[in-house]
């Protein structure tokens, strides 16, 4: 496998499950400790390799080619050092789901064999896309056009509205979003606002989410557009993986009033890692997992 590798994180009952892009077979790769951690319910990293090799030592007995066919690629391991680490594939994850007798395991299986046609997947895959594509250097930095510009990246051909300004009036959990009528003004107030410190680009990020522009796909957009405020300004980009989906979603709804625990989120989530590939990807799959059953 090449150095240049994409890991993808999937989340399962708010738990990662990484996967691990192969260029040369065209395939993904699961970790196995991961998915064992989902099945058995285990925090404990200790617990969980030992249940993996305990399971395996038992399906070789058993003649069982699960434990066989198997491979290692390199993950990070809880302590932060890279290991070779057991990774499965697409089959061998439905088979070492189905060595587990339960409701659990046969959700899991339901969850795993889920397409990604749908518009989130189709939308994420373009996202991944948008780190490679020399596109991303022409997007207008902290303007409404360069939000337009991303959320049509990312929907183009999914929603019929992509990149467009909405008509109509929002709201979401009780919360109305910025009158659509008074929205041109608004964006341009926003746009004018100073995005020279940390404290100002997130006043900026947050008067943008109570503005909510696109009648969907709002925070996946957003989200792209602040790392690219942080990026040019401050040499700097949040690290998503750090920021826990309840915290920033409870953090956000406050914002509108005090955005005080979000600044305090993002502020240590910071990072200068700007041009890894890897972080882009985790930011991206974080992102989408934000609005999953939203």
């Amino acid at each position: 496998m090449s150095s240049n590798i994409k890991i993808s994180i999937r989340f399962f009952d708010d738990r990662e499950v990484r996967a691990i892009w192969d260029e040369e077979n065209n395939k993904w790769w699961f970790s196995v400790l991961d998915i064992v951690a989902v099945l058995t319910d285990q925090d404990d990293y200790n617990k969980t390799r030992n249940y993996w090799k305990y399971l395996k030592a038992k399906l070789k007995k058993e003649g069982n080619e699960l434990g066989s066919i198997t491979t290692q690629l390199k993950l990070k391991s809880p302590d932060g050092k890279i290991r070779l680490s057991n990774v499965l594939d697409y089959d061998g994850i439905i088979s070492l789901g189905k060595q587990f007798p339960s409701k659990k395991a046969n959700k899991f299986i339901e969850w795993f064999t889920y397409s990604d046609e749908s518009v989130d997947g189709k939308s994420k895959t373009k996202a991944y896309a948008l780190f490679e594509s020399s596109f991303i250097n022409s997007i207008e930095v902290g303007t409404t056009k360069g939000l337009q510009q991303i959320h049509a990246y990312l929907f183009g051909g999914l929603y019929d509205f992509a990149g467009q300004i909405r008509q109509k009036n929002i709201s979401k959990g009780g919360f109305q979003f910025a009158v659509a009528h008074f929205l041109g003004n608004t964006l341009k107030k926003i746009e004018q606002m100073s995005e020279n410190t940390f404290d100002e680009i997130v006043d900026k990020y947050v008067e943008m989410n109570i503005a909510h522009p696109f009648m969907e796909g709002n925070g996946r957009s957003a989200r792209i557009w602040l790392d690219l405020i942080f990026k040019k300004r401050l040499k700097l980009c949040v690290d998503w993986s750090k920021i826990n989906k309840n915290g920033y979603m409870s953090a956000m709804k406050e914002s509108s009033t005090n955005s005080t625990r979000l600044k305090s989120l993002l502020k240590n989530a910071l990072t200068n890692e700007i041009n890894s590939r890897e972080m882009f990807m985790k930011g991206i799959d974080y992102s989408y997992y934000y609005e999953e059953n939203e």
